[in-house]
């Protein structure tokens, strides 16, 4: 199993960013295709950006353009950037690791003016 922790999530005014951190367990992160997710209140869990071990990158046509995952394996960290943010992005990120299927705890974003 492997156990991930978010961070940077907060509260944000429209058109700026913010950088969302996952830090992950164990000696494997380098294999983990990893992803984040995210959940408005009264919808569904949707898939924002995922990336492979070796790199590949998707995205939600939603977040294209705008947002930015990357990974460090060095540091069993992946990241998402996000900018130009909109009040409709706001909702609980999640990452999640599609080996063991695990899910970290969530971190909120915010956006408002």
């Amino acid at each position: 199993q492997v156990q991930l922790v978010e961070s940077g999530g907060g509260l944000v005014q429209p058109g700026g960013s913010l950088r969302l951190s996952c830090a992950a367990s164990g000696s494997i992160f380098s294999i983990l295709p990893m992803g984040w997710y995210r959940q408005a209140p009264g919808k569904q869990r949707e898939l924002v950006a995922s990336i492979t071990s070796s790199g590949n990158t998707n995205y939600a046509d939603s977040v294209k353009g705008r947002f930015t995952i990357s990974r460090d394996n060095a540091k069993n960290t992946v990241y998402l950037q996000m900018n130009s943010l909109k009040p409709e992005d706001t909702a609980v990120y999640y990452c999640k690791e599609d080996y063991f299927a695990s899910w970290g705890q969530g971190t909120q974003v915010t956006v408002s003016s």
